[in-house]
């Protein structure tokens, strides 16, 4: 299964160009090229997307739920056929070399699919087994290990049925996990779990690419990929908003402005008499997107005004600062 399908001659794999259009494609692992996907009845899922994850990356994959990041994967790992435009994993063209890029790649899309009255021990088996590179004789010392990498050794022995879905979570990731892989694909792997299991799963994703294995992670918690990825890209509306490093995404957005007075409601007032908009008081604290002007003149204002400004300055704008600038609308920030 690990070799190139027979249906797929060599003089097409190895002659295919290289996708153009983002710098540093020859360097990716994941490369779309105008991939598109518009199902029955016309509804536009993904619209013409160029997307580059660069090898060695925790690359994040962000979007509201419904923004086209589960429609973008199931392209990527060769489930669902895209409208028109191209994908490359793993340096080979997607669907046509699905049968040797995919045993290459760990993947979490959708859920786990588990049968309910196995143990989550013989789930593993079932899901090892399946794999026909995998080598039966370390069956046992493979299920082990992943089950322990996931926090879920001391359930094991448990019906799936009986799980919450955080331990679902986990041992769909530890199906994953059960051989050495060069890309893990991970579609909002921490859904339904508690903040410790969180936690947990941020860690085990940045051993994982400590290790050297690129980590594409969909998902709609924005501290989420602020916390745990290197790069991340922007969905809205099957669109890709923007995509780089992610200390780089929120550069170019300006960050709100903090005011901290014991004299908030007048110091929200004369805020909004300057031009800043979305102005939000908390106890002594008041935050506002600020207007396009020197901000020595809104200082100047409050002190004019009688308020007793304690601190005023400007805090570093995040992805969810750049996320709202880029499309004019927020989402879930923690879940």
């Amino acid at each position: 299964m690990g070799e190139p399908s027979a249906t797929e001659p060599e003089s097409e794999r190895e002659s295919e160009p290289a996708p153009h259009g983002v710098e540093g494609a020859e360097d990716s692992v994941i490369h779309t090229r105008a991939l598109t996907k518009r199902y029955r009845g016309g509804q536009l899922a993904v619209d013409g997307l160029d997307l580059t994850v660069p090898a060695g990356s925790v690359f994040g994959f962000l979007g509201p739920n419904g923004s086209g990041k589960t429609t973008t994967i199931r392209m990527l790992m060769g489930l669902i056929e895209p409208t028109s435009g191209a994908a490359r994993v793993l340096g080979r063209p997607m669907p046509r070399s699905s049968r040797a890029v995919l045993p290459q790649v760990g993947a979490l899309i959708e859920g786990p699919a588990l049968y309910g009255f196995l143990s989550g021990r013989q789930n593993l088996v079932r899901y090892d087994a399946a794999d026909p590179t995998a080598d039966p004789r370390t069956r046992s010392t493979r299920v082990a290990a992943a089950l322990d990498r996931v926090g879920l050794a001391a359930a094991a022995g448990k019906k799936a049925k009986a799980y919450s879905l955080g331990m679902k979570q986990r041992l769909g990731l530890a199906s994953a996990l059960l051989q050495p892989r060069k890309l893990l694909v991970l579609d909002e792997p921490t859904n339904g779990l508690d903040p410790q299991g969180m936690r947990e799963i941020r860690s085990l994703i940045r051993e994982l690419a400590s290790d050297g294995t690129t980590v594409f992670l969909s998902s709609h918690l924005l501290d989420e990929i602020e916390q745990v990825c290197t790069h991340a890209a922007v969905m809205a509306q099957g669109r890709l908003i923007t995509q780089g490093p992610v200390a780089d995404l929120a550069a170019g957005t300006r960050g709100r402005l903090v005011v901290t007075t014991p004299d908030a409601a007048e110091a929200a007032r004369v805020l909004k008499e300057q031009g800043a908009s979305d102005v939000v008081i908390a106890d002594d604290r008041v935050s506002a997107e600020p207007p396009d002007r020197d901000l020595a003149d809104l200082n100047a204002a409050l002190v004019t005004a009688g308020v007793r400004v304690r601190g005023f300055g400007v805090e570093r704008a995040s992805l969810e600062d750049a996320f709202v600038a880029l499309t004019g609308e927020g989402f879930d920030v923690a879940g």
